[in-house]
């Protein structure tokens, strides 16, 4: 009897989540504050970072900018400090678990409890797998998958004590079907989402409400990352590369309301949708009339061309 029960409660609310988010896509959301909230974005230096942070600082928030590029992340500040923004900035190798470790301490010693958690950093080898150095494939999975864990451990206890926080995980649509000759990155971003999704699971467990968690899984952004990839070319006015900007503000409206996963652009969903329901034939065939079994290879070829041995393309 108490199965019934529980399974007509989960009936009902499967019925109103549902149409809760069917109504939520045609109207606009509700916006949180975030006003005065201590946001900590990893990759500040890159162009996504730049942008997430600029974004932050409108919405009020103060911040501390992470990246392994010192330049580029004193560059993102001063752009941050001349829209009136608080920002701080720290040089940490998301690779290496005791720096992130010393520079959590060195944030909460120096600045306060990160409130909201950005982790943005992202970086692919651009190599064919035999021919890649293994050191640069253990890099891509330490910097974009188990960097989660160590942000996690982290900073995950002081938002607990407090029952209050958000971890966004600047993921992609890699991650959720996968694409030819770029392993190191597919298994780093499946590795991510999976990641995520399993911590949004245990904090609803504990019934940590109070924690929020936004999953961004976008399709190839313009940030040079993967400069070169193409797919058929007609149909590359139908999925083009996404504007950075479009990315952060898309990305921004879902952290703001408190969305738990956005694709983007929305078109996005139908391959991760197909890739579970359709034979792996199937999949294999839409892969090839799109050209996407080979839409890595230009970015290979122009990887190969413009990186010395051991440099890392990074977001």
């Amino acid at each position: 009897m108490i199965v019934i029960v529980d399974l007509v409660m989960m009936l009902i609310e499967l019925t109103y989540t549902t149409l809760c988010a069917i109504i939520q896509t045609f109207l606009r959301p509700r916006l949180k504050c975030v006003e005065g909230e201590l946001c900590l974005i990893t990759g500040a230096g890159g162009a996504l970072g730049r942008l997430f942070a600029l974004e932050f600082a409108k919405e009020g928030a103060h911040l501390v900018l992470w990246d392994c590029n010192t330049a580029a992340n004193e560059r993102t500040a001063e752009l941050v400090r001349e829209l009136g923004g608080r920002v701080r900035t720290y040089t940490v190798d998301l690779s290496r678990r005791e720096d992130i470790y010393e520079a959590a301490e060195r944030v909460r010693a120096e600045v306060g409890d990160v409130t909201i958690l950005v982790n943005n950093a992202g970086v692919v080898a651009g190599r064919r797998l035999l021919e890649c150095p293994d050191e640069l494939l253990e890099r891509t999975l330490r910097v974009n998958c188990h960097a989660l864990f160590w942000m996690t451990k982290a900073f995950l206890p002081q938002m607990k004590a407090k029952s209050h926080g958000h971890f966004v995980t600047i993921a992609s649509a890699l991650g959720l079907f996968s694409t030819a000759c770029v392993e190191d990155y597919c298994a780093s971003k499946f590795g991510a989402v999976g990641f995520h999704e399993s911590l949004t699971h245990e904090l609803r467990a504990e019934n940590e409400d109070g924690i929020k968690t936004t999953l961004v899984c976008p399709y190839i952004v313009d940030t040079g990352m993967f400069a070169g990839c193409e797919i058929r070319k007609e149909l590359r006015s139908l999925i083009p590369p996404l504007d950075p900007l479009y990315t952060v503000k898309q990305s921004m409206n879902a952290i703001l309301s408190e969305q738990q996963m956005i694709c983007i652009p929305r078109l996005m969903y139908i391959p991760f949708l197909a890739r579970a329901l359709l034979p792996w034939e199937a999949n294999v065939a839409t892969y090839r009339f799109m050209g996407g079994d080979k839409c890595m290879l230009p970015f290979i070829k122009n990887a190969e061309q413009k990186t010395s041995n051991g440099h890392v393309k990074a977001s």
